[in-house]
């Protein structure tokens, strides 16, 4: 965000709006108006946020190389950079305890399916889970996905420095960078449990499932009746 000249206050901004829609009341313009300021503020915040995140100093030395099966065969950690400065990796739910993976993270995987190209021209894109490789390239092809590309973390090595020291099967979402033949940790979700508020489920800020986003558009927001599947 452009800090250097001060920003129009979010009331201001509001008033350069025409929205309008066919017979809607002056209570309701009143209140969308009020809304529509929040939204510029959060937008803004938003913005300060990912700023303050790109700012972050240097993080740990990955110091181990890591070894995983992917669909073509042993990579290293290395490997999973693909070219790219930047590495996006988020572990999957799909441990080999599992009959099938998990339907929430199943849900965002198959979202980002279709963004993966589109992220891949700024960064490199890795989803890693601890099922062996055969059983994760099943479902992608099962789930249609095409654009992700899978690991396997066999060892589990990668999955207990970064993501579960119990080797649980949780999700994790890490993003690590490389400069002059080092590979750094730059950030994790770290949002969990321990830091969710009264009646929420635990989420990250902002969160990566373009499914919430929709569903918070509408009057009967998120619920807490239904849970994604993985057939319909």
């Amino acid at each position: 965000m452009n800090t250097t000249h001060p920003l129009t206050p979010a009331a201001e901004l509001v008033k350069l709006s025409e929205a309008h829609f066919p017979n809607e009341s002056s209570e309701y313009r009143q209140a969308r108006n009020a809304l529509l300021a929040e939204e510029i503020e959060l937008r803004r915040h938003i913005e300060r946020v990912a700023e303050q995140r790109r700012a972050l100093p240097p993080g740990g030395e990955v110091s181990r190389n890591y070894r995983f099966e992917g669909e073509h065969g042993p990579v290293s950690f290395a490997d999973l950079f693909n070219g790219k400065q930047t590495l996006v990796a988020y572990s999957y739910m799909f441990g080999p305890q599992r009959i099938r993976p998990c339907p929430m993270c199943t849900s965002q995987l198959s979202a980002w399916d279709g963004e993966a190209r589109d992220i891949e021209q700024r960064v490199a894109l890795a989803v890693i889970a601890r099922s062996p490789i055969d059983r994760l390239v099943a479902f992608k092809k099962e789930r249609g996905w095409h654009g992700l590309k899978l690991y396997s973390d066999m060892s589990g090595d990668y999955t207990r420095d970064y993501v579960s020291a119990e080797d649980d099967d949780v999700s994790a979402f890490n993003v690590f960078t490389r400069g002059n033949g080092t590979i750094r940790h730059f950030w994790s979700e770290e949002m969990g449990v321990a830091t969710a508020d009264p009646g929420q489920d635990p989420r990250g800020a902002p969160d990566p499932m373009p499914l919430w986003t929709i569903l918070d558009a509408t009057p009967e927001g998120r619920g807490k009746d239904w849970y994604p599947k993985l057939e319909y």
